[in-house]
């Protein structure tokens, strides 16, 4: 480790919020070195000309952040964890999960209401294939339109008329202190949220104990273990943000209860499928929820996605 600890980042409002956020908790640490941010562009940053369902491989937003830190440039990577494939780069670890927000969707609509409340063909926009499948299956009757960019940015694409309303993560509006514009939350029984939403993940190097011994302090045990299972399910479908699955975690006590349902992008083949283990059992959990959901129809569900995004490919 430098004589500063380097924290990677990429440079939104968002993502900066996340990074200064571990910074000042280190900071509060006994004895703690200084440290900087180092914002790096991501692939996911700079093309936003494309939809992010069809974009090929995996680490949108977070290969150039992975490259970094083994490289040595930063020694510490700030991720929102949905972002953050379930299979880890080699040579880097998730040390630490800091304590979840609220993860579920936020309906945010010009004209205020709820999802219900929106008029036939309202134009609704969203970047991500798992919201225009549970949108699509509450209400078929919406225009679903492709939105991309940061949040302020999509804000105000809706505040410029692009957009009747737009959905964006409850977590995100509220660490940027926009709360007053979330017109609904999205109930999770209905519109599962996206494995990991609300949570940041520190990574560093593996071995790097100089550094992990200022972000390890830092890990929230309950919302560690609920992202274990939600995690462990996602890596048993092997899907990424492009798969139209959500699922969620909860801990209680000794158990950890692990929700998850998938549906075609069409809104059709609403599949769902819960369970609960001892929490030193959260990622298995994960696996056998999945496979309860691809016994259920999962796999017809996944198997249509994947069709549908082969075939966007260029």
């Amino acid at each position: 480790m430098s004589v500063k600890l380097r924290i990677g980042t990429r440079g939104s409002a968002l993502a900066l919020w996340q990074a200064e956020e571990v910074a000042r908790l280190i900071k509060a640490l006994p004895g703690a070195p200084a440290v900087e941010l180092v914002v790096i562009k991501t692939r996911g940053d700079l093309q936003l000309d494309v939809p992010l369902w069809s974009t090929p491989g995996k680490g949108f937003f977070t290969a150039e952040l992975d490259r970094a830190q083994l490289d040595n440039e930063v020694d510490v990577v700030v991720h929102s964890l949905k972002d953050l494939a379930t299979i880890m780069t080699d040579g880097l670890v998730l040390a630490a999960v800091l304590e979840r927000e609220d993860p579920r969707d936020a309906l945010v609509a010009r004209g205020g209401g709820d999802l219900a409340s929106l008029p036939k063909g309202a134009r609704i926009g969203t970047s991500s294939l798992r919201r225009r499948a549970f949108l699509a299956h509450a209400r078929p009757d919406l225009a679903h339109m492709e939105l991309r960019g940061n949040v302020p940015t999509r804000l105000r694409k809706l505040d410029d008329g692009d957009y009747d309303a737009i959905i964006l993560a409850v977590a995100g509006l509220k660490r940027l202190g926009l709360e007053k514009r979330i017109s609904a939350a999205l109930p999770t029984k209905v519109f599962p949220s996206a494995v990991a939403q609300g949570a940041i993940g520190i990574c560093t190097r593996v071995g790097d104990t100089a550094t992990s011994r200022w972000v390890t302090p830092l890990n929230h045990v309950a919302t560690r273990i609920a992202a274990d299972a939600e995690r462990g399910l996602l890596r048993r479908l092997e899907g990424g943000c492009q798969v139209p699955v959500g699922a969620l975690a909860t801990v209680s006590g000794p158990t950890v209860t692990l929700y998850t349902a998938a549906c075609n992008i069409d809104g059709s083949d609403f599949v769902a499928a819960e369970g609960t283990a001892p929490l030193d059992e959260a990622a298995t959990l994960g696996v056998r929820v999945a496979e309860d959901l691809l016994n259920r129809g999962g796999s017809r569900v996944l198997d249509k996605a994947n069709e549908r995004r082969q075939a966007a490919l260029p």
